[in-house]
């Protein structure tokens, strides 16, 4: 079992920026897949970003790609999300998630990941 706490999420105006930290503890870090995803207020959990074990590989959601970017210090068994060019679409609640995998793959679909942080609110006012 792995434990997550994510950290970083706030409150922005349109065009603002926020960075997203998720700390990893209970397993090897770096047989861990990572990824982002987000609930909005009535709408199902979407995926946001993931990241693979060594951090080779990553992949995004066509609605964040250019603007956010996932990336890992496996020393430090943390992945993070910087946000950029935000809008208020972004409202939501954001989690981290990992995969145990042998495999440098990354991961995209919520079924597949096995552990999930608490959620971090982030909320993007026009």
């Amino acid at each position: 079992q792995v434990q997550l706490v994510e950290s970083g999420g706030g409150s922005v105006p349109a065009g603002g920026s926020l960075s997203l930290s998720c700390a990893a503890s209970g397993r090897p870090f770096s047989f861990v897949a990572m990824g982002w995803f987000r609930q909005a207020p009535g709408k199902e959990r979407e995926f946001v970003a993931g990241i693979s074990r060594t951090g080779g590989s990553t992949n995004y959601a066509d609605s964040v790609k250019g603007r956010f970017t996932i990336s890992r210090d496996n020393a430090k068994n943390t992945v993070y999300l910087q946000m950029n060019s935000l809008r208020p679409e972004d409202t939501a609640v954001y989690y981290c998630a990992t995969k145990w995998s042998i495999a440098d793959v990354v991961f995209s679909t919520r079924a597949q990941y096995d552990n999930w942080g608490q959620g971090t609110q982030v909320t993007v006012s026009s």
